[in-house]
């Protein structure tokens, strides 16, 4: 069921976004080593900076899901109600 504030209280799926993020770590990681033995310096940094990115927002993740339920609530805990003091009033 709807509520019309889903922007407001959505929930991010961190742990989906952990083993995408540890999957596509995988695959830049083996490009990295398999263009810098096939000798191709440009891709194999490419998949050097996509390591990097990956390797980020991992870190990122993590510490989100370390922070506790605000950033990832179990099933039990209810959506956040917004704060509507920050939000605009409704068109009329």
């Amino acid at each position: 069921m709807r509520t019309g504030n889903e922007p407001i209280t959505a929930r991010s799926a961190l742990r989906l976004r952990f083993w995408l993020s540890l999957w596509g770590m995988v695959w830049a990681a083996g490009g990295t080593a398999a263009f810098a033995f096939a000798d191709r310096a440009g891709w194999a940094l490419a998949c050097g900076l996509l390591l990097l990115v990956a390797a980020v927002d991992m870190a990122l993740i993590v510490r989100h899901i370390r922070q506790g339920p605000h950033y990832q609530p179990g099933r039990d805990v209810p959506p956040y109600e917004p704060d509507h003091r920050r939000l605009p009033p409704p068109p009329s």
